[in-house]
This record gives C-alpha cells, sequence and structure tokens, in this order.
C-alpha cells in the first residue's frame, strides 16, 4: 500500500488530524429526488438485528444474507452474488458473500454505493461479555438499511446514472484488542472489499465514484471529512459535504478532518481504483475521541439509532446519485 494508515478500526486507531481544508464554493442547484423513508430504513435494521449477530459462518449472517438478496430483487436490482472462502486474523475459515444490486445495468456510468452486513464477533471495547457478538444495528446495519430504503427508492425512480448498491461481508472480524498479536495488520479487516477489490464480480468493473456508509444511524451522529477518503478521494469528499451543505446539514456533515482509518473505502480506492468517500460516524472532541459512544459493544443495538440521521444521510445520498 502506498498511504501510511494510522488507524480507527472499523476497524482500528489513529494519528493527528490533518489541517481541515477550506470549504469547496457553491456551483450546484438542489436537484428534485424521490422521497426517501426513515421508517423504512429503520424497519430494515431492525429486521436485521432480528435475525441475531451476523457473523459469518453463523445461521444469522446467512439467513441475513438470503433476506438482503430477496430485498434487492423485490425492488428491481439486477443481483450478483459473489461467494468466497477467505482467512480471519485467528485462522478461521469465514465463508462469505458479496452482494451486489445493479440498477440501469446497460448504463457505462456508473457509482458505487456501498456499507458492510456482517457485524462483529466480538464486545471487546465492552466491560462485560466480551467474547459474545454484538447486535450491529449502527456498525453494519444502519448502512445496510439506508441502502435498502435507497434501492426501493431507485427502483421505483431510476436515476440518469447508473448505480450500483454493494454490500461487502467480513468487514468486521478484525483481530480483538485483548489479542494484542504481533502478526496483526490492517488486512485483517475489511475481508470482503478487499476480495472483491482483487476479483470484482463484473470483470474489468468501474465506477465515476464510491460512496461507503459506515455506522449512519446512531443518535448525536456527527460525520466528518474521514481522513483516508480525504488522502484518496477528496473531490468525492467535497461533492458529498457540498450536498449536505445545500440540504441544510452542514451541523451533521463537518468539515474538520479525522485521522486515517481502515475501512472498506480504503480498499475500494487503492486496490479497485474507484476514488470513494466515508461517511462515518466519528468525534473529534478529547472527551470522546473515536467512534460513537457504543463501537463494539452490546450498547450497538436498536436503542442507538435516531430516524432523524437515517432521514438525513438517505436524503444526502439521493441529492448526490441524482445530480449526476
Amino acid at each position: 500500500m502506498t498511504v501510511a494508515i494510522l488507524m480507527v478500526a472499523g476497524c482500528a486507531e489513529e494519528g493527528p488530524s490533518a489541517p481541515p481544508r477550506p470549504a469547496a464554493p457553491e456551483v450546484q442547484a438542489l436537484v428534485s429526488t424521490p422521497a426517501f423513508s426513515a421508517d423504512s430504513a429503520y424497519a430494515h435494521i431492525a429486521t436485521q438485528v432480528g435475525f441475531g449477530p451476523r457473523v459469518p459462518n453463523s445461521p444469522g449472517h446467512v439467513a441475513c444474507g438470503d433476506w438482503i438478496v430477496e430485498r434487492l430483487e423485490q425492488y428491481g436490482a439486477d443481483v450478483t452474488v459473489q461467494e468466497a472462502r477467505v482467512t480471519a486474523f485467528d485462522g478461521t475459515k469465514l465463508d462469505i458473500r458479496n452482494i451486489f444490486g445493479a440498477f440501469n445495468p446497460a448504463e457505462r456510468r456508473r457509482i458505487l454505493l456501498y456499507a458492510h452486513w456482517d457485524t462483529r464477533p466480538f464486545a471487546d471495547k465492552d466491560s462485560v461479555r466480551i467474547r459474545e457478538p454484538i447486535d450491529g444495528a449502527n456498525d453494519g446495519g444502519s448502512g445496510v438499511g439506508v441502502l435498502l430504503e435507497l434501492a426501493r427508492v431507485m427502483g421505483d425512480s431510476l436515476p440518469s446514472i447508473g448505480v450500483d448498491i454493494a454490500f461487502f461481508d467480513a468487514e468486521d472480524y478484525g483481530e480483538p484488542e485483548w489479542a494484542d498479536s504481533q502478526d496483526a495488520d490492517y488486512t485483517d479487516w475489511c475481508l470482503g472489499s478487499q476480495y472483491w477489490s482483487r476479483k470484482p464480480h463484473i470483470p474489468g468493473y468501474r465506477a465515476k465514484f464510491g460512496i461507503l456508509l459506515d455506522m449512519v444511524g446512531a443518535r448525536n451522529a456527527v460525520f466528518h471529512r474521514e481522513g483516508t477518503s480525504m488522502a484518496l478521494a477528496p473531490g468525492v469528499v467535497d461533492k458529498v459535504w457540498s450536498a449536505a451543505r445545500r440540504l441544510g446539514h452542514g451541523d451533521r456533515f463537518k468539515n474538520r478532518v479525522t485521522p486515517q482509518t481502515i475501512d472498506d473505502n480504503l480498499f475500494v480506492s487503492q486496490i479497485a481504483g474507484i476514488p470513494s468517500a466515508n461517511i462515518v460516524h466519528y468525534h473529534l472532541e478529547t472527551r470522546m475521541m473515536g467512534y460513537f459512544q457504543y463501537h463494539h459493544t452490546h450498547g450497538d443495538n436498536l436503542d442507538a439509532i435516531d430516524p432523524e440521521v437515517l432521514q438525513e444521510v438517505g436524503d444526502v445520498i439521493a441529492q448526490v446519485v441524482y445530480a449526476e
């Protein structure tokens, strides 16, 4: 890899923050978009949590993957499932599925929207039941919920550009904090997106840009400009944050820059060559530096989810898609 990453894990933690970039000038008017429903996105999150933890090789993981495929087909997407076996940090063989739903599949100009759909197998940031898997309502569930609602929206009203919605697997199976292994590194994370970036589901697949949604539904969420995105795709970040500002969500999408983090956008940008912005809940305040309050704990459950945040994120992504 050509970029030194000092991490926060979807991943891992962190270095000094880069200086803020000046805000891009507002040059584009708002476009009309179909209505995004936060209630629908929330219901999709609740359904995922109802399957239990979605850890690879578990019954809940299998059931949830089947359900995602069914929803995409119901919404009119051209669905592709990429199956693979990958090796986790501890040598465990994981049977994974990367799931793709294409809208306007014949259109050569494409955008990639993506999230991870698996959940953390350990509550390694908690003080209780640390070796048990978490619900992952926000970390995993929220990105999937928003993207499935956007799939419904696009199925009813196709945008002019081609859109691929990807659900990557095995993002959150990195080494737990208690292990402290000398052999672990950032490639232990994001196994599904790494696999796809090297072996795309469509040979030669290209997209104009990508947007990752990771932890986009929690109460009091704040989305700063994520450091890896700024290093590898600053123009995409400007596009998304400018849309948020035009919609009046500048208090949610802020202009400070976080440390660089390990997340699916790193591998999609560097290996697949698709410059990607990461919308991720990350605090820069000294008293609570890092990911949202319940990151990798059992507190990451439905009680943490705020439909207002889902609505704002969905509206921003719809604005970006339908403006292309």
